[in-house]
């Protein structure tokens, strides 16, 4: 092999991919991919947010409280969507093989904590920094600030706006559907 560092004013480079097979190859190619077009998302906005679920549960908890204060026909959709965000820590913590219950109520309960704090010290509509989530590996919470487990912004944004764009296709097909069938059709 050879490597060569600290080129001057290099335009372009070359990756040399080794594998035991074609699949493995692929599979190595993909993700190479992957990992440069993450750090193209951080190159070009580099705001970033906590990993771990922490993100999830951060807006699921926003979300809830925010349907709280309405009554109603208005309350559902934030309440629906409010679990809907906990998906992903509930995927995670039950990859780890954890109690998923447990660990998901005691990430709730860390950022339920936090936004208290924060309306006792900011007053009511405060919006609190926690970075609380879960570890993919172990399962345990833990502050992914400290933990250092970062995801683009851009990707995160572009992942939930995908997720609910998808539900109101489905709601819509769905409209469609059951009218189709009041018709007689």
């Amino acid at each position: 092999f050879a490597f060569f560092d600290e080129c001057k004013d290099p335009k372009a480079c070359t990756i040399i991919l080794r594998g035991g097979s074609k699949d493995v190859l692929n599979e190595i190619e993909r993700n190479l991919t992957d990992a440069m077009q993450v750090v193209r998302n951080v190159v070009f906005d580099t705001r970033l947010l906590p990993g771990g679920g922490a993100t999830e549960m951060a807006v699921s908890m926003g979300l809830r409280k925010a349907g709280l204060k309405l009554e109603g026909v208005q309350q559902g959709p934030f309440l629906a969507v409010g679990e809907a965000m906990e998906v992903i820590p509930r995927t995670l913590a039950q990859n780890c093989g954890v109690s998923v219950i447990r660990t998901v109520t005691q990430l709730r309960a860390k950022h339920g904590a936090a936004y208290e704090e924060a309306e006792k010290l900011h007053g009511e509509g405060a919006f609190p920094k926690c970075n609380w989530g879960i570890d993919g590996t172990t399962g345990k919470l833990v502050d992914m600030e400290e933990f250092g487990i970062w995801e683009p912004f851009s990707v995160k944004i572009q992942t939930i706006k995908t997720a609910v764009e998808s539900a109101c296709m489905i709601l819509r097909i769905d409209d469609i559907v059951s009218g189709s069938k009041k018709r007689g059709y």
